[in-house]
């Protein structure tokens, strides 16, 4: 990790632990995820609850004393969380309160509905899950925020030269439509916001910069970026933007002179999958950034998503990030 990267690591696990939030970590039988959560307590980012059986039990009376243990098929709270996704989504468990029974005692579930009904304030998974298993328990138990119809992701990215940018959508939405877009850049203000606590500067990017070229996916970004600012007037927009003019303020003067954001971007909207997910390994590899996500941004309450190949740092700063993200609970 750079020393750009470390930074920001350090200032996230400080904010954090100011917030002092509860996240449930709902792949307890993992010790790596074990290992996060009691770090997560030890270090004194907040309160951790493990889903897990027997043995995860007996690994935190050794280990994590300070780290509660909940398995989902003996919790008092298992019939509260049927209640909760039956009532959101009667067809999914078989259109029965037995089904939503059986399905509540998943450990992805138990945890989003846990989340759900206030009982913490974020949960982490997919460090044994699939990013789908872990997005489609959200979506039943959670839902998109108000406002929001899109869930989408971003990835924070520390660089030498810009310092932290936030690029979306890195990881979900293919080929979003204007509203869409529009929704991802709101979702990505929210959370800049609460993660990086700064004020977001939004640049919608194109092929094109302020009507150099035309077409289509042109005509998308313009479309997205009319349906941002009423949506947030208050929050400086432009596009469409190429990203030198969107980053560069020399480049800004001569191609966007005048624009709200040209030059001072920090909130990077991509017109679709192909060319944010591009985007942000070519900068991770060639320019030496720190790329920290995706994160999942859009849902009511905050469901992180991990990689499967996520160390138990990994773990402990995604959990650290779902804490900021659930600030405005």
């Amino acid at each position: 990790m750079s020393g750009e990267g470390a930074a920001f690591l350090a200032a996230t696990l400080r904010r954090a632990a100011a917030a002092g939030r509860h996240v449930v970590f709902s792949e307890g039988d993992d010790l790596r995820v074990r290992e996060a959560a009691r770090d997560f307590v030890t270090r004194g980012l907040g309160r951790a609850t493990l889903l897990g059986g027997v043995e995860t039990t007996a690994w935190a009376a050794r280990e994590a004393r300070a780290a509660l243990v909940r398995d989902p098929a003996t919790d008092p709270s298992r019939e509260a969380v049927a209640t909760h996704l039956f009532a959101r989504r009667p067809e999914k468990a078989g259109g029965t309160l037995d089904g939503a029974r059986a399905r509540a005692a998943e450990p992805l579930l138990f945890a989003a509905g846990l989340v759900a009904l206030g009982e913490a304030d974020a949960t982490v998974g997919g460090a044994v899950h699939t990013t789908a298993d872990v997005l489609r328990a959200a979506f039943w138990a959670v839902g998109a925020a108000p406002g929001i119809g899109t869930v989408s992701s971003a990835f924070y990215m520390v660089t030498p030269a810009h310092g932290v940018l936030t690029f979306a959508d890195c990881g979900v939405v293919q080929y979003p439509a204007a509203e869409q877009l529009a929704e991802i850049a709101l979702a990505a203000v929210r959370d800049r916001r609460r993660i990086v606590g700064d004020e977001p500067s939004v640049a919608f990017l194109s092929h094109g910069t302020r009507g150099s070229a035309d077409g289509e996916s042109i005509e998308r970004v313009r479309d997205a970026l009319a349906r941002f600012r009423a949506m947030a007037p208050e929050v400086p927009a432009d596009g469409e933007l190429q990203a030198d003019a969107a980053l560069v303020p020399e480049v800004a003067e001569r191609k966007a002179k005048g624009s709200p954001v040209g030059g001072r971007a920090n909130v990077l909207i991509f017109p679709d999958l192909d060319s944010g997910n591009i985007a942000y390994k070519l900068v991770q590899r060639l320019a030496g950034a720190t790329a920290i996500g995706p994160i999942v941004q859009g849902l009511a309450r905050p469901c992180c998503d991990l990689s499967r190949g996520a160390a138990a740092e990994d773990i402990l700063l995604a959990a650290a990030i779902a804490s900021l993200q659930a600030d405005h609970h």
